[in-house]
């Protein structure tokens, strides 16, 4: 627009703008401003990335992180941290060892409260009771008087093939009870697992009154010894065996099972896993530590291979 005061006007708007435009000296050399605090706060950072001990004093997790971070704990970040996470193998099989005991301690005490019995567990080391029970296989035992029901008989806890199949009471696939004794009460004998098929009385001809004729091997009550028999008791056999264990030489070789010779009742097997338990065993015997020790042993070879099974097999 032309007029007397244009060129003025041009001047003041052209200087505006420049003033615009411009820096302004007063807001850098003001004290406090933002820009200089920025400009102040980039070397503090980047002391902070040069020198990591900057963060773990400032912060006491950052500090538990990093060593995490870092690889393998020290005894100064605490004797229990580095016992649970060091790599160190001595104190890694310590550690194991220790976990082992400790489950197999915790399982020990279960099975004890479950069974009443110890050990709870008895390994088969021949074929008389194939194949319901076969060799090799780890039975769990229980006391006598557990889980007994209506047809025991004599008040014993057990009931006999006999009982059994009036009331329909099964195990390993047949009638009556399978029960853990000792022949002739000899202590020295290894203890049997075989099947009680009946029960009888003192004096009584069990061959005339309840034998199988199958199971006599064409013997007669004057042919056999505990016959009539020589205290109450029961008269057992194996289910894989020909003849009653009170035949001679005959199954487990003796005469009518007192009740008090009777250590357990099976109840459940563990296939093949009583060569582990037979091995121990005869290292127990020649070394004569006791069961428990045996028990504790076979426990802690069955986690380890029970551990190497499952690295094979992978995640």
């Amino acid at each position: 627009m032309d007029g007397p005061d244009g060129g003025e006007q041009d001047d003041n708007r052209s200087g505006t703008r420049d003033e615009r435009s411009g820096p302004e000296p007063s807001r850098r050399d003001e004290p406090g401003s933002r820009a200089p605090e920025s400009r102040d706060r980039v070397p503090e950072r980047d002391d902070r990335a040069s020198n990591p001990g900057t963060r773990d004093r400032v912060s006491g997790d950052d500090h538990k992180r990093a060593t995490r971070n870092d690889g393998e704990p020290a005894i100064e970040d605490g004797v229990g941290r580095w016992l649970l996470e060091t790599d160190d193998w001595r104190v890694t099989a310590c550690r194991d060892t220790v976990m082992c005991l400790g489950v197999i301690t915790v399982v020990g005490l279960l099975l004890f409260g479950v069974s009443g019995t110890w050990p709870p567990f008895v390994a088969v080391e021949s074929g008389s009771m194939e194949p319901n029970i076969r060799e090799g296989d780890l039975v769990f035992v229980v006391d006598d008087d557990r889980f007994a029901g209506e047809n025991a008989v004599a008040e014993t806890g057990i009931a006999t093939l006999e009982s059994g199949r009036a009331s329909g009471h099964e195990k390993f696939a047949s009638s009556g009870d399978v029960i853990v004794f000792v022949p002739n009460g000899d202590p020295t004998k290894t203890p049997t697992i075989h099947r009680a098929h009946f029960w009888v009385e003192k004096g009584e001809r069990w061959v005339e009154t309840k034998a199988d004729p199958g199971s006599l091997n064409g013997a007669t009550c004057n042919d056999i010894v505990t016959c009539p028999a020589p205290h109450d008791g029961f008269v057992t056999k194996g289910d894989a065996n020909s003849g009653y264990d009170q035949l001679p030489r005959s199954g487990a070789d003796t005469t009518i099972v007192s009740p008090n010779w009777v250590t357990g009742k099976a109840m459940i097997r563990a296939p093949m896993v009583g060569g582990v338990r037979l091995a121990v065993g005869s290292a127990g015997a020649a070394t004569g530590v006791g069961p428990t020790v045996t028990f504790v042993a076979t426990g802690v070879i069955a986690l380890v291979l029970f551990g190497m099974a499952a690295g094979e097999r992978g995640p």
